[in-house]
This record gives structure tokens, sequence and C-alpha cells, in this order.
């Protein structure tokens, strides 16, 4: 897996495609930041974290739609599969590589909660509820990402239906209001959104915890199931 990890990461920060992505990200944070924070109204950063986490449903699917789909295009998927790595250490290496890309953009972010402090008040028990919720979103993200990039070859396909998906389950949550009884519990309950909102208010229990892992863990468990089928199937 350690092998699989590091030419994974190597190959994101030899490739144009990490930096131009962290560059988004920090620029748009960026902006949005310095906007919400000059209107002089107080400024709710947990708040600020749940609206921006909209944008992490487009820039995690493009991350990792090359995981799997550019070896499938390129015929190099077959080196892969007749690895000895297994095909756990295959998935989870080139998971935990798109992961560090990601926590490198989330630790960037860091310096607005410093000058938070510096210019006004910051209350830091919920800023570090916010970005434990932040941090779990986006493994899922990456996890549902890396899973779409294994159904097929085509890099714009998985990115297009990871996004097309993960901003779907957005606009039921923000949109569940429409909903009644068992179905606006059912809605709440599948909603990752609606579970990081508990974080950014500090109200998550260890049922959010379990949901993110699980969530996690199984679009990992199913890129497992597609890749050695696929390995079975050319062998």
């Amino acid at each position: 897996m350690l092998a699989i990890y590091k030419k994974e990461l190597r190959s994101y920060f030899y490739s144009p495609l990490a930096y131009i992505l962290i560059g988004i990200y920090i620029l748009m944070f960026s902006l949005f930041f310095r906007g919400v924070f000059s209107t002089g109204r107080p400024f709710m950063y947990g708040a600020y974290l749940y609206q921006y986490s909209f944008l992490l449903a487009f820039i995690l699917p493009i991350l990792t739609m090359r995981t799997f789909a550019e070896e499938r295009k390129n015929g190099t998927d077959i080196l892969l599969m007749t690895s000895p790595v297994s095909v756990g250490g295959i998935v989870l290496g080139k998971y935990f590589a798109s992961l560090t890309v990601f926590l490198v953009m989330t630790v960037v972010t860091f310096i607005y909660p410093i000058l938070i402090s510096v210019y006004g008040n910051l209350n830091v028990m919920p800023m570090i509820s916010c970005y434990i919720g932040y941090v779990l979103i986006g493994a899922f993200f990456v996890a549902f990402g890396v899973f779409t990039s294994s159904l097929t070859k085509s890099q714009v396909i998985s990115a297009v239906t990871g996004i097309g998906t993960l901003i779907l389950v957005w606009f039921v949550n923000q949109y569940s209001y429409l909903f009644k009884g068992h179905l606006l519990a059912f809605a709440n309950w599948i909603s990752f959104f609606f579970r990081f909102r508990e974080f950014v208010q500090g109200l998550f229990s260890s049922r959010d915890l379990v949901f993110f892992f699980s969530l996690t863990g199984l679009f990992l468990l199913l890129t497992m199931i597609v890749i050695e089928k696929r390995r079975w199937s050319q062998g």
C-alpha cells in the first residue's frame, strides 16, 4: 500500500492538477472569507465552513477522477492488476494519496481562524468541531470520487458522476423542509450535509462519527469489489 501511496502522491504533485485545484480552492476560500468578513456583521466561522463545503462537492470529484480511470484509459491498469499488491492495498494507497492532497488544502485554511483570533473573537472548541466535520465530509467525498473513478475509463464521466450525485444530495438537504414525517427523517438521515451541520452547531454525537466512517468505508469497500472483479476478469 505504501508504494502505491507514494506513487500516487508523486503523480499528483508532478502534474499541474493538484496545484491548479489547490490554487482554485484557496482563491475561492479567500474571496468568500473576505466578502463575509468585510460585512462587519458577527462572523460565524462554522457557518462559513458549512457553506463552503458545497465547493468540495466540485473540487474533490475532480481531484479523484484520475485515480483509476486514467489507468484504464492508458492501459496501465493491467500492470496494476497483476502486481503483488493486494486490491485493498491498491485502493487504500490511492485513497490516502488523494486524501493527503485534500488535507493539505484544509491545513492552508488554518490561517483564517488565526486572522479571526487576531482581529476578533474566536471560540476554539466550536472551530475544532467544525474542522472535524469538515475533514470527515471531505474524506467521504474522496472515497466516493475514487469509487466513481473505478467504474469508468473516462475521467470526465467520473467527475461528472461524482459532482452530480453530491450536488443532488446537497439539494435534497437544502429543500428537506418540503418533506414531512418519515420522509423528512429519512432525508436527514442520508444527508451527509445535515450531519455536517451537527458538527458546525457543536451538537454532533458518536452516531455522526459512525455515519461518516461507515459511509467512507462502504465506498472504499465497493471500490475494492469493483477492482477485484476486474482483476479476476483479466486473470
